[in-house]
């Protein structure tokens, strides 16, 4: 655990009840702060008072005279659709507003550090796709050359629950939109920037909210050095606004889309092979296409993301080379669950936005694709273009029937469930296919989660592959 520092003997209040909402009262109280809780779920507070912590509903009037500071938990939106009650409350009570990034950067460097011999250090990653295979495939090169390294954030474990730094050590972030809009602080040794495309806008109010919430992590986190994808042009200007110059190597630009060129440190995929390039030379390449674990242009990307934070710390391209052929890639992300009969079957339950879909097509040829559940803003014009190694769509969800009209141009059955869909592709694949789970959409029509639709499809293969 992190204690929170700065809030001894403070009342500090903290809404949302979650895994990161409970785990920032214990920091908080670990620090000698006095947490206040509260949570619309009786079940949440019931939980929170068997702890010993002390619920106390946020929404009545004057609650925020004697609290020093609101803890948020990011899933609770706090200014659009529309304002959230409690933290209007607190700051039109001058209350200061968090979560628990914040009070992770405010708390973690001790004055244990100066006994250290190499200073931790703290990796962000953020971005529309890819942050949990980049910030995994960091963490796993860390692990593979002996260095000490904890995976936390959005992934792995929460930000306050992990444990404090040892000598040496490089924590890795995965931080997603709603952590990195509220955090008071942010200062990351290296950030991360993967790509941009449109999701969660009804939360940030609209894409340039959105993408305004991911550049907090570099504009007010003052990161040593950058890693940015610039193959969107949110990304070009992020990268612009970061860089002094030409040959500024605090920024290195990445890229799975196009060959970059210039002066400054660039690292790049294409055709399968990632090239590192360094005041106007190469100095590192790796063959990508042998690496079962990154399958696909999306991933390369992640790879080029990857590669970059490493090298940045240090590590030798052979090195990282080494430590890549051995990742085995994350559950529900362009994952092969099974391969039988010449046919592959590929579990993409995280591709819930039309871009991660896209990107996931794009990996594989003749696939019989199953999709479908809570669509999202924007429709699915944008991923038709993708869908041109698509044999056959199955469509699952409640609103399934709704999802296939929008799907022109390709042969499409109405599954509605993940049941029939397996098992219809299933009867019509056959060598040399993929049956690919990649929904282009949110899950919670028919599931709590996309690793609970993953492992739905994992257990319906494996229930037809018994019966073949």
């Amino acid at each position: 655990m992190i204690p929170v520092v700065g809030y001894t003997g403070a009342r500090v209040a903290v809404l949302g009840l979650g895994r990161s909402g409970l785990a920032a009262a214990r920091a908080l109280r670990a620090g000698g702060a006095v947490p206040i809780c509260w949570d619309d779920s009786l079940d949440a507070r019931n939980a929170a008072e068997a702890e010993g912590f002390a619920c106390q509903d946020l929404t009545r009037q004057k609650v925020f005279e004697n609290i020093s500071a609101l803890i948020v938990s990011p899933g609770i939106p706090h200014l659009y659709p529309e304002p959230n009650i409690v933290v209007l409350a607190a700051l039109k009570a001058g209350v200061p507003v968090d979560n628990d990034i914040g009070l992770f950067f405010r708390s973690f460097a001790t004055a244990q550090w100066q006994g250290f011999d190499v200073t931790p250090k703290v990796v962000a990653v953020t971005g529309s796709n890819g942050k949990s295979t980049t910030s995994a495939l960091i963490h796993h090169i860390l692990e593979q050359t002996g260095r000490n390294t904890q995976l936390a954030g959005n992934i792995g474990r929460g930000v306050l629950d992990i444990e404090p730094a040892a000598d040496g050590e490089v924590v890795v972030l995965e931080l997603s939109s709603y952590q990195t809009d509220l955090a008071r602080h942010m200062t990351p040794d290296i950030a991360v920037f993967t790509n941009l495309s449109p999701d969660h806008l009804d939360r940030h109010g609209g894409i340039g909210g959105y993408f305004s919430a991911k550049r907090r992590l570099f504009a007010e986190g003052g990161p040593d050095r950058a890693i940015i994808g610039v193959d969107e042009p949110e990304g070009i200007y992020l990268a612009g606004q970061l860089s002094e110059g030409i040959s500024d190597d605090r920024v290195i630009r990445i890229s799975a889309a196009q060959k970059l060129s210039g002066l400054g440190w660039l690292v790049y995929a294409r055709k399968g092979f990632l090239t590192e390039w360094r005041k106007g030379r190469q100095v590192g390449t790796i063959d990508l296409r042998r690496i079962k674990g990154l399958p696909g242009v999306h991933n390369h990307q992640n790879a080029c993301a990857a590669y970059a934070v490493v090298r940045a710390l240090g590590l030798a391209p052979k090195v990282i080379e080494r430590a890549f052929a051995n990742f085995a890639g994350l559950p529900h992300r362009s994952q092969i669950v099974a391969d039988k009969g010449g046919v592959i079957y590929v579990n993409d339950s995280k591709a819930t936005n039309v871009d991660a879909a896209a990107k996931a097509l794009g990996a594989f040829q003749k696939i019989r694709w199953i999709c479908g559940g809570l669509e999202k803003d924007g429709g699915l014009g944008a991923l038709l273009p993708a869908t041109r190694n698509v044999i056959k769509a199955y469509v699952i969800g409640r609103q399934a029937a709704a999802f296939a009209t929008q799907l022109k141009g390709i042969e499409v059955e109405v599954c509605t469930t993940m049941a029939v869909a397996v098992a219809r592709a299933s009867e019509d694949a056959i060598d040399g296919e993929t049956v690919l789970l990649a929904p282009a959409a949110a899950s919670f029509d028919q599931y709590d989660s996309f690793e609970n639709r993953g492992i739905d499809f994992e257990e319906q293969v494996t229930a037809v592959l018994g019966q073949v």
